[in-house]
């Protein structure tokens, strides 16, 4: 089958479907789910995922499970998502291989904190021609280095955002917000590609866009918590 098992086993878990595992391996839960999901969306029911159910599964996972974000969302953010759910243990190598993929890694991400090489990546392959200046060039898995990418930019979806905690900082993509809490999309946050939400008690270090991309966005959506508990510490 020519789909990416991973991402759709991500979509139908998060849209409330189990697939299971997020292996990356398709079994029978992963079969039952796209079924029960092509059911939900008056598709045929049977465990094909062509390009009708893959855009299905894009567009309900873009308008549902984020809260309503755009659904043509900007290329480095779309990228992201589709990192989301590798760990830095349980998927190593995979990470590993993904964190070099623009030529430039700290190292394993098992051992190194790892939430600036991961914003590196998506800026990198999505945006070649954007700046790193002046320390954000010289160290980009300092996360705090990552204030000096771009323009400065009020909170807004896509902005590439900093916060500061014991030892250092952590970078994330912004997607949302609710009235205590930002939320973020990146690297190192709970071990893994995930979304967490950072209390607004924690001031924005830095929120930046990148000089080369398509004017921003002017919206920042607001997002329900769900399970989603504050986090303390990236590290």
């Amino acid at each position: 089958m020519d789909f990416d098992v991973r991402r759709v086993q991500t979509r139908l878990k998060a849209l409330g479907f189990d697939p299971g595992p997020i292996d990356g391996i398709r079994g029978p839960l992963t079969d039952a789910a796209i079924v029960a999901f092509k059911r939900s969306q008056g598709l045929k029911a049977r465990a094909y995922v062509g390009p009708i159910t893959r855009a299905a599964l894009d567009q309900a996972y873009a308008t549902s499970i984020r809260g309503n974000l755009p659904v043509n969302l900007p290329p480095w953010v779309e990228l992201a998502q589709r990192m989301l759910g590798l760990h830095e243990q349980r998927d190593n190598a995979e990470l590993r291989r993904f964190l070099a993929s623009d030529g430039h890694a700290l190292g394993d991400p098992a051992k190194f904190p790892w939430c600036g090489d991961f914003i590196e990546t998506c800026i990198r392959l999505t945006l070649p021609e954007e700046p790193f200046p002046g320390a954000l060039g010289q160290n980009p898995y300092w996360a705090l280095n990552w204030r000096h990418l771009g323009v400065d930019t009020a909170p807004t979806f896509g902005a590439v955002c900093c916060v500061e905690r014991d030892g250092g900082g952590h970078v994330f993509i912004l997607i949302g917000e609710d009235a205590a809490a930002w939320y973020g999309l990146g690297g190192n946050q709970a071990n893994s590609v995930s979304k967490a939400r950072i209390a607004k008690s924690r001031p924005l270090a830095g929120c930046r866009w990148p000089s080369t991309a398509p004017t921003r966005p002017i919206h920042l959506p607001r997002l329900t918590p769900g399970d989603l508990q504050l986090s303390t510490n990236e590290a």
